[in-house]
């Protein structure tokens, strides 16, 4: 058999690698460029020289070639011009790996080329200058990359000399570096002051690369910054603004989509200067245009749309207006084959939905329900993520609830799968919508049982991760809100009232708030269902009073009370109780917690601490005259009568109904 031939035998991955250590220039060269055209849009071959190693072989050559300095000058010209040639070769090979691949930007961060191609950008050779940028800016483009700290002098100095620059690569990489950077609002604060913007506002009016670039990174800088976005806006009379509206109607796509997004950024921290129903309805249109592009644009341009109407109810009727949720369910339909464009539009139509019905109905219509329950499956996490999001949007409504589109198998099975998802942010994505569905108007909460979802919610109320355990217990408290006795009884079978205690004194004030709302859930209606409270000796009962009396926040003491006022709707016995731990917490020089309470500024913890005694002091139940007494002598009665005109109309009628009931006692109890 004859031999392989060298040429062959030298294009293996091996030996391609191996060959960009050779001492001969000319055999680096052309083993660079071999490997550069075999990566280029191939994440397969990319995958598997970075397996191979071939990144820090790049950034060796493209060190040893960058240290040769001027010797070669001084040579002839051939050795001069291969030098030039390595230089524009290895730092297109990193900017190829580093493309599209974060594995491919780590490998390249951590061989340590970055000083080497920053080093390419004073080279007089504009080639190698081109070549440094772009890479650069490929690296840039990954979360990655490293950020720069705005607040050191020297990395704004760079940054300014980047924006300086007539090259237009490299005033797009320094375009580049501030949107991957730029986080706090001192570093958009310091950019502002070094004049960074008024050079972002020049280039706009530069290349179409400049421009995308800069508008960019405008976004970046005024995001969510209300002292830094009108300095920006009124500079020369706004023509920063004049020029960023100008161009939504550019001829470019992904021109319009930047310059929307730089608008939506400004809505959102300086709303004056996009007011008007005219230029919001404009963005709406231009943003679901731009849907149509079947590239990045198109795939980006939800999400957009998302972030303009999300949490505003008059942007989110404009869009329903212009067919808004029937274009997101065509391509909901259509868009499936790619992630980016399924997440972005899920997320659209969970906005959408968010706060008005006749939106929700719209798409139940459209029949794109079961393609929302369908992306609970998706391979990918953000997917599942949005379809969630979107769920628990769609079950903001009573009428969606009561029609019974969510208590069934095929959206409580792969709910409840999802518990078990290794990323948090999925799990708390379903217990979000799980919150929605299992509150169930129908009386279908049979059905969540049956699959196994209180034992599931009971587990993950135990989780390590105090937001999961929160999640968990308001799903719960949800899912006992008006519920039958039966359900009541495996939920605390479930979770038992041992460990509801404990997440009653949980650490974190947000579990603490939830386990108590659960708790005024199963106790309230009926006597049996106060009798839940006294459980394993009360040891419920106990740890709410035992918490209000240290409670750190209002939320927490409006649960506990409300709690106890259920509990105080019971026989003597359980209002006895319940007057037992109103007063035995603390020390002899403890205030009862209730009188704290009473004295609150939070007209809801007033609210709730006047229930428990209305339902204390109810005439009909034995014993209601030692428990008046008793708060008279504890200045609790004195505190009523001076609350007899409070501000708050809830807290005066319940004060004034709460003293009528002790006025049947007479005036010695007064």
């Amino acid at each position: 058999m004859p031999s392989a031939s060298p040429s062959t035998s030298s294009g293996r991955p091996a030996d391609l690698v191996s060959r960009l250590a050779s001492p001969d220039r000319g055999a680096r060269l052309r083993a660079l460029r071999e490997l550069k055209n075999q990566i280029i849009g191939n994440r397969t071959k990319k995958l598997a020289y970075l397996k191979l190693g071939a990144v820090p072989a790049v950034a060796a050559v493209l060190a040893d070639a960058s240290d040769d300095g001027d010797g070669d000058g001084d040579g002839d010209g051939s050795c001069c011009c291969r030098r030039h040639d390595l230089l524009v070769q290895s730092a297109a090979a990193l900017g190829s790996f580093a493309c599209g691949v974060d594995v491919g930007v780590r490998a390249v961060v951590d061989a340590g080329a970055l000083p080497w191609l920053r080093r390419l950008l004073v080279s007089p050779d504009e080639k190698v200058v081109d070549s440094g940028a772009r890479s650069l800016k490929m690296i840039y483009q990954s979360k990655l990359a490293p950020k720069y700290d705005f607040l050191d002098h020297q990395n704004l100095e760079f940054l300014l000399s980047l924006l300086n620059s007539k090259n237009d690569n490299v005033t797009g990489l320094g375009a580049s570096i501030i949107t991957h950077s730029c986080q706090t609002s001192a570093e958009q604060w310091a950019l502002y002051e070094a004049g960074v913007f008024q050079k972002l506002v020049d280039l706009i009016g530069g290349s179409v690369s400049q421009r995308d670039a800069s508008l960019e990174s405008l976004t970046a800088i005024i995001k969510n910054n209300h002292e830094v976005t009108p300095k920006i806006l009124e500079f020369e009379n706004g023509r920063a603004l004049n020029l960023i509206i100008k161009f939504t109607i550019d001829k470019s796509p992904r021109t319009r989509l930047l310059a929307c997004a730089c608008l939506i950024a400004v809505s959102k921290t300086s709303s004056r200067y996009v007011e008007g129903i005219e230029l919001e309805s404009k963005l709406i249109y231009r943003l679901l245009e731009l849907l149509e592009d079947p590239g990045q644009v198109g795939d980006e341009a939800s999400f957009a749309l998302s972030s303009l109407i999300e949490e505003k109810e008059d942007l989110q009727k404009l869009a329903f207006e212009a067919n808004a949720i029937n274009k997101l369910c065509f391509h909901l339909q259509n868009g499936l084959s790619c992630p980016k464009r399924l997440q972005g539009i899920l997320q659209a139509l969970a906005n959408i939905c968010s706060k008005l019905e006749i939106c929700r109905s719209k798409l139940l219509d459209l029949q794109a329900f079961d393609l929302v329950s369908d992306a609970l499956r998706h391979d990918c996490t953000d997917i599942r993520v949005a379809a969630c999001i979107c769920l628990r949007s769609l079950s903001r409504s009573v009428k969606n609830l009561s029609a019974g589109y969510f208590m069934n198998e095929t959206v409580i099975i792969p709910l409840l799968q999802l518990l078990h998802d290794p990323s948090i942010s999925v799990q708390l994505a379903a217990l979000g919508a799980i919150s929605n569905i299992v509150i169930d108007f129908t009386r279908r909460k049979s059905n969540f049982i049956h699959c196994g979802g209180v034992k599931l919610l009971a587990e993950l109320s135990m989780a390590m991760d105090p937001v999961v355990r929160s999640h968990s217990l308001r799903a719960l408290k949800n899912l006992t809100f008006l519920a039958d006795r039966k359900c009541k009884e495996v939920v605390l079978s479930e979770i038992t009232a041992s460990a509801l205690a404990s997440l009653i004194r949980d650490p974190e004030s947000a579990v603490q708030e939830q386990a108590l709302a659960l708790v005024r859930n199963l106790v309230d209606g009926c006597v049996q269902s106060v009798d839940y409270a006294f459980t394993e000796n009360g040891i419920i009962l106990d740890a709410i009073g035992r918490q209000l009396q240290y409670a750190s926040k209002a939320e927490i003491g409006i649960q506990g009370m409300y709690a106890l006022s259920n509990i105080a709707s019971g026989s003597k016995v359980q209002k006895d109780a319940v007057m037992d731990q109103l007063f035995q917490h603390g020390g002899m020089n403890t205030q009862p917690f209730i009188m704290r309470f009473l004295h609150s500024n939070d007209n809801q913890l007033r609210t709730a601490s006047i229930w428990v005694l209305i339902n204390l002091t109810t005439s009909y139940c034995p014993g209601a005259a030692g428990r008046v007494l008793k708060l008279r002598n504890a200045g609790i009665i004195l505190q009523l009568k001076s609350m007899v005109n409070d501000p708050c109309l809830d807290v005066k009628l319940r004060v004034r109904a709460t003293l009528s009931q002790c006025m049947k006692y007479g005036d010695s109890t007064m």
